[in-house]
């Protein structure tokens, strides 16, 4: 049996959900690189393997059952539901507020902190990014997959698609997360950290804590898609 410091940093993560305020806390990447082991994961982050190990264990003891509940027993279709209405919801909501507070931030202080500027293009490229990948799984993957567990739950065949396997979408689903988390990740750097500069207005302060939430959802979007939803689809296709 692996111990906790061989196994990869999403298999903690699936196994153990209040892992991942912790992986959170520490910089500890568990969607997009996930497949690192934790001492692997730990090491790149520069963090104590020790501490960590401490901190999870304290999770572990402290969690209690979230009110998504188990997404690796319940339904597809009900965690593909949960995905749309919280997270897609969650996007589309705020990339238009942060965009705003990223103009006013831009036209007021761009001159003295001129990697606000950097900042607005990389996101309005995160923002067209999840706006077009979006609506792909929400028009064809999403459903094909929902057809495939109501055929699977009713014992018929699966249906046939026109994209072949449901790896190839997942696959392309899996690259445009690797590319916004690459947007985000310039982002969090060129903001250090998401850290306003000293004596920020409350528009500076606001923009750069929409950020830091926005990456925040992001992380635990990719995680129930890369890490559960994607993995059991693929399963769920090769035994049926």
């Amino acid at each position: 049996m692996l111990t906790t410091t061989e196994k990869t940093v999403r298999e903690i993560a699936i196994e153990n959900p209040s892992s991942i305020r912790v992986f959170e806390s520490l910089g500890i990447d568990y969607c997009c690189g996930g497949k690192r082991s934790l001492s692997e994961a730990c090491s790149k982050a520069a963090v104590d393997m020790d501490h960590v190990l401490d901190l999870l264990e304290e999770a572990d003891r402290d969690s209690h059952r979230e009110e998504s509940g188990d997404w690796n027993s319940r339904p597809l279709s009900e965690l593909i539901d949960y995905i749309v209405n919280t997270h897609h919801a969650f996007v589309r909501r705020e990339t238009p507020r942060i965009e705003s507070f990223l103009s006013k931030v831009v036209s007021k202080h761009g001159s003295s902190h001129p990697e606000v500027i950097q900042i607005e293009r990389l996101f309005i490229a995160v923002g067209q990014e999840l706006s077009t990948h979006m609506i792909k799984e929400e028009q064809m993957l999403f459903p094909f997959i929902q057809r495939m567990e109501t055929a699977v739950q009713s014992g018929n065949p699966t249906p046939p698609a026109f994209f072949g396997s449901v790896k190839r979408p997942i696959a392309n689903m899996v690259a445009e997360h690797d590319d916004a988390g690459a947007l985000l990740a310039q982002i969090r750097q060129l903001s250090n950290a998401f850290t306003p500069p000293p004596g920020a207005c409350l528009s500076f302060v606001a923009l750069y804590r929409g950020l830091a939430d926005f990456e925040e959802d992001l992380h635990h979007h990719v995680h129930l898609e890369n890490n559960i939803l994607f993995p059991r689809a693929i399963e769920m296709e090769a035994t049926h």
